[in-house]
């Protein structure tokens, strides 16, 4: 079987899966207990934490765990229902865990407002500019598209932001491992991240809130998490977030590159077989490794289906709403043609890809066309 949709979900680091292991055989104690094995668990906490805020360049006293990237993004949005100013504003290809959110929350008093995207995924600063009202309480934009890989330009986007007063936050889930993130450079007040697609386990994400910004919990209990989270922390899952969180402070370049190299020899050899191949995204502004294309005339359940047959997994968008036959908002929102949407598939390379592979999947790709 050959996997390429590690935008998706990422197979577990050996790594990640052995430290999980060890946690869950020998390190039973309650990370909230005083005696001898939940001090031990709160270690194991305490340098997770640490491993997770050296990967973004954060202070460990900003990392919060959660259980996912799609929790992290409801603690912030759910948090602007207890303050005075409850309009925000987001773009037009956010994931569901913002977009939905959002509409849910109009019941309780949220409003808000989407800001479209240009035919790459861009927003233009001045639209944002414009969206602002006297009760815009947050902006919440992602910063590496999950189907179309284009990374958003947001030097102007949290320079407006902070000149209003604004807090800025990002759904981050697809950036790690592929691009560096620096929460020093990058001005956001919240970013959302998931373990799973760096190499980590599933179930576990975290929430980046940077000192001395207001935060709400959306679970109450026990305070665990500084009050942000409560529940009993999944102990395993933490040590493994943070093992993949090591690797990716030492391994990014290297993923990088070959992200970049097999993405490359991908593109170079589709155009050999099919000339009249097109791909979405920002060509200046992008994270290696996602590929989102068009196969025009070849719908692209046709390809998914016969590609599955011959032991190769793709998909055709996110992987919370490819499992439907539809059009894909967020191509449709970039301006995308009906026909052309349909004909789109996304690959997405991981780690232990290789060339070879990608030779494999360009071959059956061209024997499918060739049908």
């Amino acid at each position: 079987m050959l996997y390429f949709d590690h935008a998706a979900t990422t197979p577990v680091h050996p790594n990640v899966a052995e430290k999980m292991d060890e946690v869950s055989r020998l390190d039973y104690g309650n990370p909230s207990s005083v005696y001898s094995s939940g001090r031990s668990s709160k270690s194991i906490i305490e340098t997770a934490r640490s491993q997770t805020a050296k990967m973004i360049d954060a202070e460990p006293s900003e990392i919060f765990f959660t259980g996912s990237g799609t929790e992290s993004n409801n603690i912030v949005i759910w948090s602007v229902l207890h303050q005075k100013n409850k309009h925000v504003i987001t773009s037009c290809i956010e994931h569901p865990a913002v977009l939905k959110v959002l509409e849910e929350l109009t019941a309780f008093g949220l409003t808000y407002d989407i800001l479209p995207v240009d035919s790459t995924g861009l927003i233009n600063p001045s639209d944002l500019k414009s969206a602002i009202k006297k009760d815009t309480g947050l902006i919440s934009i992602m910063y590496v598209n999950n189907e179309v890989g284009t990374i958003q330009k947001f030097d102007k986007l949290t320079e407006i932001a902070k000149e209003h007063s604004i807090p800025f936050h990002s759904d981050c889930v697809q950036s790690l491992g592929k691009i560096p993130i620096s929460t020093k450079d990058l001005k956001i007040d919240y970013m959302s991240f998931s373990a799973h697609k760096f190499y980590g386990p599933k179930g576990i994400g975290f929430l980046f809130k940077r000192n001395g910004v207001p935060i709400k919990p959306l679970v109450i209990g026990g305070g665990q998490e500084s009050n942000i989270r409560a529940g009993t922390e999944n102990l395993s899952g933490i040590a493994g977030l943070g093992v993949a969180a090591e690797l990716v402070s030492i391994e990014l370049e290297e993923r990088a590159n070959h992200l970049r190299e097999l993405e490359t020899y991908f593109k170079s050899k589709i155009y050999d077989i099919c000339p009249q191949a097109i791909f979405h995204g920002n060509t200046n502004f992008y994270a290696p490794g996602i590929c989102s294309l068009a196969i025009p005339k070849c719908k692209n359940e046709v390809i998914l289906a016969k590609l599955d047959r011959k032991g190769i997994e793709i998909s055709n968008g996110s992987a919370c709403s490819s499992g439907t036959v539809g059009l894909s908002p967020v191509l449709k929102e970039m301006g995308i043609e009906d026909e052309i949407n349909k004909s789109t598939i996304r690959v997405s390379f991981g780690r232990e890809n290789r060339i070879e592979d990608v030779s494999i999947l360009v071959k059956s790709i061209g024997e499918i066309l060739n049908e």
